[in-house]
């Protein structure tokens, strides 16, 4: 009897093996100078990122969380303010502004994308709305040229929650670009990921620049003289330099996830159940590969966790149904795409150097199992 060969959800090896010697000596470089915090790997790591995303200013935080918090904080939102996302996407979205004492007020997402539903979000603006905050979703830029034109129409801002969309675009316009701010996470599961925790917020705005670099830093102007309450929120040196190795490559990194996005959606194709949309005018990271399964998507998992084949289930219930959000007041059939998705969406694994031979193994069990 064969061996079952185990196909990994995500596999870092490869690339760390890749990078490791040089990323091994440019850490030998930063002991030498005895620079770690805020040095000249981070100062041009920020260079280098704004430079990719094609804003002004890219300003390196602790991690994708505290980009968020910092980003509402230089934005001014506070408690009595309201904040319109989504209830698909990881905690820290809605966290970050209950974090600031705002309010979160989810809107329904669209079935294709994952991502906020502008004619949703239209119907949630109230006079106590300050801010959209959109997640670009698994890789899919959310529907930006709507948002922004629902956030001129109401004077809000627009902070784009790009955890998981590194790299994607809408036209010639790299998410992050967009919005007031951008905020990006480094955690190493993303498409640009360090060996630890790491953050980015990006901004066209001068002030927004300065008051984050401010906030992320104790509120500090300079050494011991400090201007307001701040938080101790910095991307150390040995992460900044692997970071700025793999910015190098990031090209081919997003060129082999959407290989094999590419290969699973033709392998898949006969089969029931909906494979990624591509974005009508834009570019998909593939952050996550997900699937919609309609009815059989458990039996999917199952047979998956039999055959030792990784996978995630992102999201399994809604944040508006979460019990930290009951005082919110919604109710199961309140936001009833999101509700369908949670139902029945899988992730296959993905990852730029994922072996064909995995592919064809994940397909063969998934046809299997839905045949």
């Amino acid at each position: 009897m064969s061996e079952v060969k185990a196909v990994p959800f995500l596999d870092l090896s490869t690339q760390f093996r890749e990078l490791e010697a040089e990323w091994l000596d440019m850490i030998r470089a930063t002991g030498a100078k005895g620079s770690f915090i805020l040095g000249p790997n981070v100062t041009a790591f920020e260079q280098e990122f704004a430079h990719y995303v094609g804003v002004k200013h890219a300003i390196a935080v602790a991690n994708g969380t505290d980009s968020l918090i910092l980003s509402l904080r230089a934005l001014g939102l506070g408690p009595g303010d309201e904040v319109i996302t989504s209830p698909f996407t990881f905690f820290a979205s809605s966290e970050a502004i209950d974090v600031v004492g705002a309010k979160p007020v989810f809107a329904d997402i669209e079935p294709d994308s994952f991502c906020l539903d502008p004619k949703d979000v239209r119907t949630r603006v109230t006079p106590k709305t300050r801010a959209i905050l959109p997640v670009h979703i698994f890789g899919y830029p959310a529907a930006m040229d709507e948002i922004m034109a629902i956030a001129r129409e109401h004077k809000l801002a627009v902070v784009e929650d790009c955890a998981q969309a590194f790299g994607a675009s809408i036209g010639d316009r790299v998410v992050g670009s967009m919005g007031d701010t951008g905020s990006f996470s480094f955690y190493p599961t993303k498409v640009l990921g360090c060996y630890g925790d790491g953050g980015m917020i990006t901004t066209n705005r001068d002030d927004l620049n300065d008051h984050i670099r401010r906030l992320r830093n104790h509120g500090a102007v300079r050494p011991f003289i400090h201007v307001e309450i701040g938080c101790n929120s910095r991307l150390d040196e040995v992460q900044a330099a692997l970071l700025r190795l793999k910015l190098r490559v990031i090209q081919r990194d997003l060129d082999g996830r959407r290989g094999v996005a590419a290969a699973y959606t033709q392998q898949l194709a006969s089969l029931p159940l909906t494979t990624p949309s591509l974005p009508a005018n834009g570019t998909h990271a593939f952050n996550l590969f997900t699937v919609r399964i309609p009815d059989r998507r458990d039996a999917v998992r199952e047979a998956f966790a039999a055959q030792q084949i990784g996978f995630s289930q992102c999201y399994p219930q809604g944040l508006h149904l979460q019990d930290v959000y009951r005082r919110l007041g919604y109710a199961p059939g309140s936001l009833p795409v999101c509700e369908s998705a949670t139902t029945e969406t899988l992730s296959l694994p993905i990852y730029p150097t994922l072996p064909p031979a995995h592919i064809d193994r994940v397909c063969a069990v998934l046809r299997h199992a839905l045949a």
